[in-house]
């Protein structure tokens, strides 16, 4: 007999962190992978940062840190929504947790019952779907395409919304498609929220800077959204802090208290050495981030110019976050070098074998049509993963 619970039985592994593993096995028996399977900025946390932390070991924070996180900290999360985002948060409805990904839990963990349903426009990131499952909930999956941008419509929303809807939860910028909602899509579905006020919106933000489109909304900044937004934010991908685990976020205080009570439970309080790193990286002007994303915009420009060549891939303009996510929908029911392509998964694994490119299947993302490629690595990898692709297919 199997003495796992049913809980972790039917939880499904995170196929980024899957493929990733995967690809450092097959490098390990010294094969030549260019992996561009983890959503990971390729660049060093910067220095003033590096410093605060250095700083704040001298000064002996070393205790146990608030479970909701320091108040200097939650102040700075103020600042920076209130600079960045134009949304008005106290510290009481801050809540730090040891990374998005926890703040994200929290959240399912103290807002969703039995069958309560959740709206995950797809392409989604693909821990929603198993965080909403594991706690209760059930995702309500709505399709997108290359040709809609990956963005769902008004209509599409007012479809899917049912007596037993709870939460709607999406990226802007998106992983894995890289879409930016901009303020009048936006609004638009605001519209439509306005008549269901029993539902509540997750707006991840982890990419908001990491945004070639000029303009950035929160759609908690959209009139009669804050009170029922929860958003959901973090170092990690703009600060290329991904090891520090530090995310946080905004919500109605009835929320917040909540995710403070099931925090103080589970983990307590988030890294005090990180805290302290965090309070200097949010303080900081975005301005020092602008060569970062200078840089994963050539990224963007050069990938897309690549992928547009490689015969029935489809694909957007993505204008954020650092991923392209091409329809390979051309390919499936044909064979290619033996290798029979029957969906995205086949092909993904495909690309691994074949051209020793390792990229992940949209089927994690509720989307059976693409493939997710980060190009957060360097030009020349990215050019010659591409190049391998491109022979592979042909």
């Amino acid at each position: 007999m199997n003495p796992l619970s049913d809980r972790i039985n039917n939880l499904a592994v995170s196929q980024t962190l899957a493929m990733a593993a995967l690809a450092r096995e097959l490098k390990a028996q010294g094969k030549d992978i260019i992996s561009l399977s983890l959503g990971e900025p390729d660049f060093n946390t910067p220095d003033f940062i590096k410093e605060a932390a250095k700083k704040a070991i001298d000064e002996n924070y070393s205790t146990y840190t608030p479970v909701e996180g320091y108040l200097e900290l939650k102040e700075a999360i103020c600042k920076k929504f209130k600079r960045d985002n134009n949304l008005d948060y106290k510290p009481s409805q801050i809540v730090v947790s040891t990374g998005a990904k926890q703040s994200l839990y929290n959240i399912a963990q103290v807002m969703l019952n039995d069958g309560d349903e959740v709206i995950l426009p797809a392409p989604y990131w693909v821990s929603y779907f198993e965080i909403i499952k594991l706690s209760g909930g059930v995702p309500v999956e709505v399709p997108t395409s290359v040709e809609s941008d990956f963005k769902i419509t008004p209509e599409q929303l007012e479809a899917a919304i049912t007596p037993k809807t709870k939460m709607m939860w999406f990226s802007s910028p998106c992983n894995p498609s890289g879409s930016v909602y901009n303020r009048e899509e936006l609004t638009a579905l605001a519209k439509v929220l306005e008549k269901h006020p029993h539902v509540y919106v997750v707006s991840d933000e982890i990419y908001e800077h990491i945004n070639f489109s000029g303009t950035f909304c929160s759609i908690g900044s959209i009139p009669g959204m804050l009170e029922r937004t929860i958003t959901v934010n973090g170092v990690a991908k703009a600060f290329a802090m991904t090891g520090w685990r530090i995310g946080y976020i905004g919500a109605p205080e009835f929320i917040a208290k909540a995710c403070t009570k099931i925090q103080g439970q589970v983990t307590s309080g988030a890294n005090s050495i990180a805290q302290r790193a965090t309070i200097t990286a949010l303080e900081a002007d975005p301005s020092v981030l602008n060569e970062m994303v200078s840089a994963f915009k050539s990224r963007r420009d050069l990938v897309v110019g690549l992928v547009n060549q490689i015969p029935g891939f489809k694909l957007n303009v993505p204008e954020g976050a650092f991923y392209v996510f091409p329809d390979v929908s051309y390919y499936f029911g044909k064979t290619i070098k033996g290798t029979e392509i029957k969906n995205a998964t086949d092909f993904s694994m495909f690309l691994l074998a074949e051209a020793n490119v390792a990229t992940v299947t949209g089927d994690a993302f509720g989307n059976p049509n693409c493939i997710r490629f980060s190009y957060a690595t360097s030009e020349a990898l990215l050019t010659e993963a591409m190049r391998r692709i491109k022979e592979a297919v042909s």
